[in-house]
């Protein structure tokens, strides 16, 4: 049974607010007692709650949000990276994204600002929130996520991104495309197809994000030695600030070099949220693959 919208953001909101507490008090490793007792919740709920939307346990998801974790992540995720790189495919745990086909705008297409263009968009509830998404024949073109009181804000994006374009708000027909993005008992059944207007540097960006594999994170000064060299750090910086697919091209997985979160514009606690839960699903896959 679907669950009611304004429960499911109520309740992601708690968890938010959770996960600002852990990471507010990291150092002291606060138990379920004290974090339960901050959210005036009982300790079932929480731990039942909290379990629901990270997919792991409080003191679980502690363990990977640390600086200390994400220096070590990103340590440990380097030869995997480069691997990757090396043969352009990614981890087995990344098989997901080999299920990714990026079309670019063309110049053209851009100029009529979407006159005959037919986009169908809609929201709905993921593991993170709220999300927004908008797709065209061509693909997917925006995939964002937004707080219960700015559900508007990705609408006026995707409206000023392609101002002649007939919008038609049909939360039926994407939420399927929510499903198969979010869905991460089996493999997708079909690739998903993106229609991205950007230019060629930040598309070149993109493409890059794709091959980092769930649970691994990258630096932006190694994302920019893929795309051109270590010299357009900023530059790489503000194509993945730029990103318009949330997600499915995983700007979440990427921090600064000493191992700090640096920004995401759909919120930190959303960004730490999915780093936290990759890493776990990620260890939890190598050990089910080591004791296979």
């Amino acid at each position: 049974m679907e669950q009611n919208p304004l429960q499911s953001h109520r309740e992601y909101q708690q968890i938010s607010r959770a996960m600002a507490y852990l990471i507010e008090h990291q150092q002291q490793q606060p138990e379920l007692k004290e974090l339960a007792s901050d959210l005036a919740m009982s300790e079932s709920h929480l731990q039942r709650l909290f379990s629901q939307w990270a997919g792991v346990s409080p003191k679980r998801f502690l363990q990977f949000v640390t600086l200390q974790k994400a220096r070590e992540q990103l340590l440990e995720s380097r030869s995997v990276l480069e691997t990757a790189y090396d043969v352009g495919l990614s981890s087995g745990a990344r098989l997901y994204d080999l299920f990714v086909n990026i079309e670019a705008v063309t110049p053209g297409e851009a100029k009529t600002k979407g006159e005959g263009l037919t986009i169908h968009y809609g929201w709905g509830i993921t593991p993170f929130g709220c999300a927004f998404i908008a797709s065209t024949q061509r693909g997917i073109c925006q995939l964002s996520f937004c707080e219960a009181e700015q559900q508007l804000v990705p609408l006026e994006e995707l409206k000023q991104a392609w101002p002649k374009a007939l919008c038609i708000h049909d939360d039926a027909a994407v939420r399927p495309l929510l499903s198969q993005i979010f869905n991460h008992s089996q493999a997708p059944k079909q690739a998903l197809s993106l229609w991205l207007k950007g230019t060629n540097f930040q598309l070149q960006v993109w493409q890059a994000l794709l091959k980092v594999p769930s649970g691994s994170l990258c630096s932006y000064q190694f994302l920019a030695q893929q795309v051109s060299s270590a010299n357009a750090t900023r530059a790489v910086a503000s194509a993945v600030a730029k990103n318009p697919i949330a997600f499915i091209i995983p700007c979440h997985r990427v921090i600064r070099s000493s191992g700090a979160l640096g920004g995401y514009r759909w919120g930190l606690d959303r960004k730490q949220l999915m780093m936290g839960r990759e890493a776990v699903l990620a260890e939890q896959g190598n050990q089910h693959g080591e004791s296979a």
